[in-house]
């Protein structure tokens, strides 16, 4: 399946008092580096809402915090699609430094939903060519 990386800075914004990332802010870095994916692979979210009313939504998300990010940390927010099915997919991600030092794991199920209906939906044709 298709593998992306997602480069992030630990700002001051995403700490606690100690410097050290806030539990919160993973779920922030994550999202973003999905959306930068979809980005990479010619996918508009936005394009999907306003032409189609579809959405992507997290139906399900589990995350390990496994060592602690601080302030001004260089990470990489490493992105796999693991599986894809009609009307959700998963993702796998995990959050590393440089010398390959996991911080954060976490596996989200992404569900596409018909905005009108308010019903799971099947992804339209484009986006599941792109990821099979």
């Amino acid at each position: 399946m298709k593998e992306f990386d997602w480069p992030i800075r630990v700002y001051y914004e995403d700490t606690d008092a100690g410097g050290v990332v806030y539990h919160a802010r993973y779920l922030a870095f994550y999202e973003r580096a999905r959306t930068e994916m979809l980005r990479q692979c010619n996918v508009s979210q936005q394009a999907l809402l306003d032409e189609l009313g579809v959405a992507f939504v997290v139906k399900k998300m589990s995350i390990e915090y496994i060592f602690p990010a601080r302030l001004d940390d260089l990470l990489v927010v490493h992105s796999v699609i693991e599986n894809v099915r009609r009307a959700s997919l998963v993702f796998k991600q995990k959050i590393i430094d440089q010398s390959g030092r996991i911080y954060s794991e976490t596996e989200v199920l992404i569900a596409c939903v018909d905005l009108n209906k308010k019903k799971p939906c099947v992804f339209p044709e484009l986006f599941i060519s792109e990821f099979l």
